[in-house]
């Protein structure tokens, strides 16, 4: 099973509520991604913001898209934040959550390094009707997991209009690959390359976020590219 990715077009920034260490400084955060709802309910309350939530309602508009939480097994148990998440902006937004779509393998992403997440995809799988959605995580770092999810709803039909997270870095907002930054992959690391990434994950640089390509373009050897993820593969697997 390999991960689905669509086209960006004019996919929107995510929308990030914090920095990344107001996320992971929180008192609460450590069990809220163990599983305690309590836990997670104070942390999505105390981190999220009102001006995020504006950027969600200027995004959406008179829309009214389906919230669709990233249901990830970590390490330690089910992480509660983007669930709990989802529930506080369906009330506080008027919005519709989506509970049958799940991730059907533990990546640990936690405190991985880029290559463990390049080679380690999310995979998701649920019902999905036609219609809009908008996704929901607590984190977002080179924005894998979103890109996944956005893939499998709109390849069973659905359209994803946008996501928010918790916390994560400015940089990370962008999912969206620009064609300058394509381009540069594509001049520095060449066809061959490319051919390998589309036979081991079902998809082309076209397709990779903005961080993503920008990691693969700091490689200065595209032969260590396959080397280092296959070997990222292999220690997760021991």
């Amino acid at each position: 099973m390999r991960p689905c990715r669509t086209t960006w077009g004019s996919f929107p920034d995510v929308v990030i509520h914090a920095d990344e260490p107001v996320l992971k400084k929180h008192p609460d955060y450590l069990a809220a991604k163990q599983g305690d709802s309590a836990a997670a309910e104070r942390v999505v309350l105390a981190v999220s913001t009102i001006g995020a939530l504006d950027q969600i309602s200027a995004l959406i508009g008179t829309a009214r898209p389906t919230l669709v939480a990233v249901h990830a097994l970590e390490t330690q148990g089910m992480n509660a934040i983007p669930r709990v998440f989802a529930q506080i902006l369906g009330q506080t937004l008027d919005l519709p959550a989506q509970k049958n779509v799940v991730q059907v393998n533990r990546v640990t992403h936690t405190g991985a390094d880029g290559y463990s997440r390049l080679a380690l995809p999310a995979l998701f799988d649920g019902e999905v009707g036609v219609g809009q959605y908008f996704l929901v995580d607590d984190f977002v770092g080179q924005g894998g997991t979103l890109a996944n999810l956005r893939g499998f709803l709109e390849h069973r039909g659905g359209t994803v209009v946008g996501a928010t997270v918790l916390g994560g870095k400015a940089y990370s907002a962008k999912l969206r690959l620009e064609l300058e930054t394509l381009n540069l992959l594509r001049a520095k690391h060449g066809q061959m390359l490319e051919n390998w990434w589309h036979a081991t994950f079902g998809f082309g640089f076209d397709r990779l976020t903005e961080s993503e390509a920008r990691y693969l373009i700091r490689v200065d050897d595209a032969h260590a590219v396959p080397d280092r993820i296959i070997a990222a593969s292999r220690n997760r697997n021991r």
